[in-house]
């Protein structure tokens, strides 16, 4: 019996040991994590303020109530739905052809999530050959996304916030560039959109890319983001041009169309309007996912 009582302290004492070192072991990941953490939060949270004015004479919905602004509200609405249905926060925008207000549509969407209170956005102009997102808001940005990517130049340089506009940050395209293909399927460009996926879980980033006709730059990118959305211009895209784009978008998550240039009884701007037409029944064809 004594034999016994000995080994059963003795396992209950070895019990004990394991668990310190369990413990032990815990508070070392534990620590290492934090200490990991610590050495990978980012440099770039600093943004440069810039005025903006007159955004409505800019075509930029801000704060005002009417059709138009309804319209973004209701396509908000929907983006973040299914966006948070599937656990993603990358979105890529672009078109079959250009001339469809491709980034103005890019520029209220993002303004429009931007208004929600627990949501910010980073609007990313991946437009390497031809920038216009700074011009939208009626600056020429010294630098920009090409920067960072050929020179190293660090984000804190480059993101803008316009002021005014709370929770949206821009980082421009910077220089027109040939090479444009190249450097967004760079492995720079690759771990780029990586930090910012997981760096802020509850921003959206929404990156403005060339028309998918007019270049190889967007099929380049589109494996890098989470899914795309495409804006038809009614009475401007052509059924042919869009049923190729979608044809080149095969194996790639595409969330919906926005038929653009569809105006309403507000037409102090170019206006969005969801109503079913021609590129629904299109679309419908095609299915939801390509």
């Amino acid at each position: 019996m004594e034999q016994i009582n000995q080994a059963l302290e003795r396992a209950r004492q070895e019990h004990m040991r394991n668990l310190k070192k369990v413990a032990n072991t815990s508070l070392s990941k534990k620590m290492n994590n934090i200490s990991i953490a610590h050495k990978k939060e980012i440099t770039y949270t600093k943004t440069r303020a810039i005025p903006v004015q007159n955004l409505r004479e800019k075509r930029i919905i801000t704060n005002q109530q009417n059709s138009i602004s309804d319209a973004y509200r209701i396509l908000r609405t929907q983006i973040l739905q299914r966006l948070h249905e599937k656990d993603w926060n990358l979105l890529a925008i672009s078109s079959a052809c250009s001339g469809t207000g491709k980034s103005l549509t890019s520029i209220n969407l993002a303004m429009s999530i931007a208004s929600e209170v627990d949501t910010t956005v980073l609007l990313v102009d991946a437009d390497l050959r031809a920038p216009s997102l700074d011009q939208h808001f009626g600056f020429t940005a010294e630098f920009g996304l090409t920067d960072y990517l050929l020179d190293g130049k660090p984000l804190d340089e480059i993101l803008v916030h316009p002021e005014g506009v709370p929770r949206f940050v821009l980082l421009p395209a910077g220089k027109a560039i040939e090479n444009s293909s190249e450097m967004l399927s760079s492995f720079k460009m690759k771990n780029l959109v990586d930090e910012l996926k997981h760096r802020y879980p509850s921003r959206i980033v929404i990156f403005d890319l060339p028309s998918i006709l007019n270049s190889s730059d967007t099929l380049a990118f589109l494996p890098n983001v989470d899914t795309t959305l495409m804006v038809v211009a009614e009475g401007g895209t052509k059924e042919a041009h869009l049923k190729r784009a979608f044809e080149l978008l095969q194996g790639n998550e595409v969330i919906g169309t926005v038929l653009n240039w569809a105006y309403t009884v507000d037409k102090d701007h170019a206006g969005l309007n969801l109503k079913p037409g021609w590129i629904s029944r299109i679309f419908s064809k095609l299915g939801k996912k390509i």
